[in-house]
């Protein structure tokens, strides 16, 4: 039996595609998900048609209220999407009936998919930054039940300085701030639709208005690079990486603080699991899970790389394959940040464990060298004599600020002191207690 050639492209064909190719070149199960920017997209189309007189206004107002219905069907559920049709472009013109026949003039699918998945990422890096400022809320207030909590620094996974929990919390505010900029930033501005398949059209459209109707600052100034880029794409992935890197320092914090040897804090029972064997275990498996799903989002930034390098201009089929990675890095991120930001809030400090281990006198050594210095020795001779200090220590059994005592005076001693080693660390930047409110007070401004 012949196969009927396929409707949006099949007059130059006998035939229409194998059964096989078909299902390997259908995208409608996954881009299904552009519908609300495709439709956008065709309303501001109709829109620009309608001013260079391919479509009158009824023609157009038909279209759009067809389009706003096909929208309602698909977010009722109810809406039969179709494989044959390939893709959700096809399948929404195709549900508009003989009103839609007009609609695909001066366009293609090539422009028609690089500006709904413009329009699609922009909402995402939308989502993202409000989930990233989330996030933050919920550290900063961590951070200010616990302000004046102390707990060792750690260089290399070993016991540094001392510093309020606040701050190391603090910190992690820091890298989601530029992991929202960087989401705000890489935001993609210009509009290629009108681009059409590579060289535009000669139906002359009134582009800027279209760029305008879909927000965008602009239209795109190249017909050939409007269609061959996916930069935002890119740029998205790479900031979702980035903020996976982040989420996954802050998760694995969070499962060595909540372990046995650290006890620091204590994760609630909601958003942790036991053992299938073990019935004392209390695992923390929603860091380990944001900690492991990092590696999803590395992987679809390196597929997308990887699938754009070899390309020459301008479209090719490859470029379908940049969805699925941008959809799942999209719904990764997203879970990670919202249940990340959910289980802080169910977080509890343990006070007594995270003091007595930064109750630890080595945390000080560095002050002792300041200390010398300040009587105007060398820091390099300062740091040899507090090493020494430190061996002898060691070697004795003797408590080092004892040592220190026994050394240069009862005032060497006196470094030894927690709370007045913080107070005394005012620079910018540094964890004084006085530092770390203004900074608290500041973060909660800010993320009003």
């Amino acid at each position: 039996m012949k196969k009927s050639a396929q409707r949006t492209w099949g007059g130059r064909f006998s035939t229409g595609p194998a059964e096989a190719v078909k299902k390997f070149t259908e995208s409608v199960s996954f881009d299904w998900r552009l519908y609300k920017h495709d439709i956008a997209g065709s309303i501001a189309h109709a829109k620009g048609l309608v001013k260079v007189g391919i479509l009158t206004k009824a023609e157009a107002g038909k279209i759009v209220r067809g389009l706003r219905a096909i929208e309602k069907k698909i977010e009722a559920g109810t809406f039969e999407w179709n494989p044959d049709a390939e893709d959700v472009h096809m399948n929404i013109e195709a549900a508009l009936g003989p009103v839609g026949r007009k609609l695909h003039t001066a366009r293609s699918r090539n422009d028609q998919v690089a500006t709904d998945l413009r329009l699609w990422v922009r909402d995402a890096r939308v989502q993202a930054v409000h989930a990233c400022r989330a996030l933050m809320r919920a550290l900063v207030t961590l951070a200010e039940k616990n302000r004046d909590v102390v707990i060792p620094g750690y260089t290399h996974l070993q016991r540094a300085q001392p510093v309020l929990l606040a701050h190391h919390l603090l910190a992690y505010v820091e890298m989601l701030h530029r992991d929202a900029q960087r989401f705000i930033i890489n935001a993609d501005l210009e509009s290629p639709l009108g681009s059409g398949a590579i060289a535009g059209s000669t139906l002359r459209l009134d582009r800027q208005f279209v760029a305008r109707e879909l927000m965008f600052a602009s239209p795109t100034q190249n017909s050939m690079d409007a269609v061959a880029n996916r930069d935002f794409v890119l740029g998205y992935l790479f900031a979702a990486a980035m903020a996976g890197m982040h989420l996954s320092r802050l998760a694995e914090d969070l499962i060595l603080w909540s372990s046995a040897e650290f006890g620091f804090v204590r994760i609630g029972d909601a958003y942790t699991t036991g053992s299938s064997l073990m019935p004392q275990k209390k695992n923390p498996d929603i860091c380990e899970l944001v900690r492991g799903k990092t590696g999803r989002l590395y992987g679809n930034l390196i597929a997308v790389l990887t699938t754009m390098k070899g390309l020459p201009l301008t479209y090719n089929r490859d470029m379908q394959e940049d969805k699925e990675p941008l959809f799942d890095s999209a719904d990764t991120l997203l879970a990670s940040l919202r249940v990340l930001a959910d289980m802080l809030r169910d977080v509890k400090v343990n006070k007594a464990r995270c003091e007595a281990a930064a109750g630890d006198p080595l945390l000080l050594a560095t002050d002792l060298v300041d200390f010398l210095v300040k009587k105007g020795v060398p820091f390099r001779e300062a740091h040899h004599k507090v090493g020494a200090l430190v061996a002898e220590s060691e070697k004795t059994g003797l408590a080092l600020p004892r040592v220190a005592s026994k050394k240069y005076g009862p005032a060497a001693a006196r470094v030894f002191h927690v709370r007045r080693a913080l107070a005394a660390r005012k620079a910018i930047g540094a964890p004084s207690p006085q530092n770390v409110t203004a900074q608290i007070a500041r973060w909660k401004r800010l993320l009003n």
